[in-house]
């Protein structure tokens, strides 16, 4: 007897990391509605980790930019032999309309100041918006583990971003850190866990801490790894970056610090989520004379170590205290 083909779904998400993780919801939506289904994943390199523990998972297809638009080509010519149950594309490309589909589904139209995981969800009509999940395997979770052992809260910072212009001066994570795990603070004599990328210099903020409180996760390029890490964290704050929006995802109440981003747009998702600004908004921050974005300096002056302690103070006791 010959079984029926299941559905194939493919779906087309972003190349960098915090809109790939800000996606997921509604990836998480199909798995869940379309039982059946197998699913293609197609994103950037930076993100393709993320997808490993998808259920019932075909592929990742890892679309490495090329001259001409070469990578959308080599995704075609991927694609274009499946008939697919469904495409959905949030990379507002044409290709769904170039592939064998019975149904199709394109975010258009320029990104508006709607948060992207509503803009996301509007995509498939759903209200209220699904939040971001992720899929952990077991190799992921047992190196967490490794990582950050059983012993307390851990309270997590992520002092780095992919781009000068967003991250907050170094001396002030030194500053906040203290202030947090100082006596009578809430995370007293807490443990630290500092993340950065490969490539990414944290080492100022790990050589101020105490040897025994400090725990680097650095270097790790496994992003389900680091996702796991940061289920086992209490807290986090950390500039706006890909790593905020996983910490969000994992659970852990999570302080974004925004300056020359738009919070409305990218605060890290969810009930246990806040944001601490720049004193200087957006539009003084990005795009007056002179300003040249692969120039600048950090442009997070304006946001003190006393309002960023105050924000995490605040969320803090809105969410109960540690864990």
């Amino acid at each position: 007897m010959t079984r029926p083909v299941p559905p194939r779904i493919l779906f087309v998400t972003s190349t960098r990391i915090g809109d790939a993780v800000l996606s997921s919801g509604i990836l998480a939506h199909l798995v869940e509605t379309q039982p059946d289904a197998r699913f293609t994943i197609a994103c950037g390199p930076a993100a393709a980790s993320l997808f490993a523990g998808v259920p019932r998972l075909d592929r990742v297809i890892v679309m490495s930019k090329g001259p001409y638009a070469a990578h959308w080509r080599r995704l075609w010519a991927a694609c274009v032999g499946t008939r697919w149950d469904a495409v959905l594309d949030l990379r507002r490309s044409a290709l769904a309309w170039t592939l064998c589909a019975r149904r199709r589904y394109r975010l258009s139209g320029p990104s508006g100041l709607a948060h992207r995981v509503v803009e996301n969800a509007g995509v498939l009509g759903l209200d209220p918006p699904p939040a971001p999940h992720l899929w952990t395997l077991p190799r992921h979770e047992a190196a967490a583990e490794r990582l950050i052992p059983a012993g307390g809260p851990v309270l997590a910072v992520g002092p780095t971003a992919n781009w000068r212009g967003k991250t907050w001066r170094m001396e002030n994570f030194i500053d906040l850190v203290a202030r947090l795990t100082a006596p009578a603070a809430p995370f007293a004599g807490a443990r630290v866990a500092v993340f950065a990328a490969p490539g990414e210099d944290a080492a100022p903020l790990l050589d101020a801490l105490p040897p025994d409180r400090r725990l680097p996760v650095t270097g790790v390029a496994d992003l389900l790894t680091v996702f796991a890490a940061l289920k086992r964290c209490a807290f986090y704050v950390g500039n706006d970056s890909g790593l905020m929006h996983l910490a969000a995802t994992a659970g852990a109440p999570t302080l974004g610090l925004f300056g020359p981003s738009r919070e409305a747009h990218y605060a890290p998702w969810g009930p246990r989520c806040a944001v601490a600004r720049t004193a200087l908004a957006y539009d003084q921050l990005v795009g007056g004379p002179g300003y040249d974005h692969r120039a600048t300096g950090t442009l997070m002056d304006s946001l003190s170590v006393e309002a960023a302690e105050a924000a995490a103070l605040a969320l803090i006791s809105a969410v109960g205290g540690n864990r």
